[in-house]
């Protein structure tokens, strides 16, 4: 998302690449909001499953009899319930490893961009470094896709996106393709319903064609 209320402090020296060097510089000296909302969830749930436990044991100290077999049972549950924890956790370090990846790639919705990674990110693992191991290429296809560069803001790296509304060499008074009409009309569906994914399918699908969609 652009810092827009750097628009409402320089007016009209607001540019693109002001946004994107400013996000830079800032993901460098502040923690990112996805990371600090992984360490508040898993704090959080640690109290949660201490107060469990405390309340389990204070359970048992009051019932006497056969502690043997409720202790057993009590820690096999505690076992089952550790295991579900660290994999939420694992869950939450994931995103908050793929959202900054992401931002630090300048992509312009995360959640968009992340559906398209869903197939990747369901077995993806993070690595030593606290990275997505393998996102960043996945994350480059991406961006330099024609179907999808334009989920992502301009850089240096980036290839400037191509704006064509017809195939190369057509010119907008010739005659209109059947074939570019019905993605056009489709791209426009998805659109009006706000299918943003739909819609970048639909534009993939007319790449592979040689056609490129507004």
């Amino acid at each position: 998302m652009a810092l827009d209320w750097l628009k409402h402090i320089l007016g009209e020296g607001y540019t693109e690449a002001v946004d994107t060097q400013i996000a830079q510089e800032i993901g460098k000296g502040f923690v990112a909001r996805a990371d600090f909302n992984a360490k508040s969830e898993e704090l959080k749930q640690a109290k949660a499953l201490l107060t469990t436990h405390e309340k389990q044991l204070d359970e048992l100290k009051a019932e006497g009899g056969d502690l043997s077999a409720k202790i057993t049972a009590l820690q096999d549950q505690n076992k089952k319930d550790k295991t579900a924890h660290e994999g939420e956790l694992a869950a939450l370090r994931l995103t908050a490893a793929t959202d900054a990846a992401l931002t630090k790639a300048g992509a312009k919705n995360l959640t968009a961009t992340k559906a398209l990674l869903a197939e990747f990110l369901k077995d993806a693992k993070l690595a030593d470094d606290g990275t997505v191991r393998g996102l960043a290429s996945e994350i480059e296809a991406l961006a330099k896709a024609e179907g999808t560069a334009f989920m992502f803001k301009e850089t240096e790296q980036a290839p400037s996106p191509k704006f064509v509304g017809v195939k190369p060499g057509e010119s907008r008074d010739s005659v209109p393709d059947p074939q570019v009409g019905s993605f056009e009309a489709r791209l426009a569906e998805a659109r009006k319903a706000n299918n943003m994914v739909g819609a970048i399918k639909i534009k993939q699908e007319a790449a592979k064609e040689g056609i490129t969609l507004l």
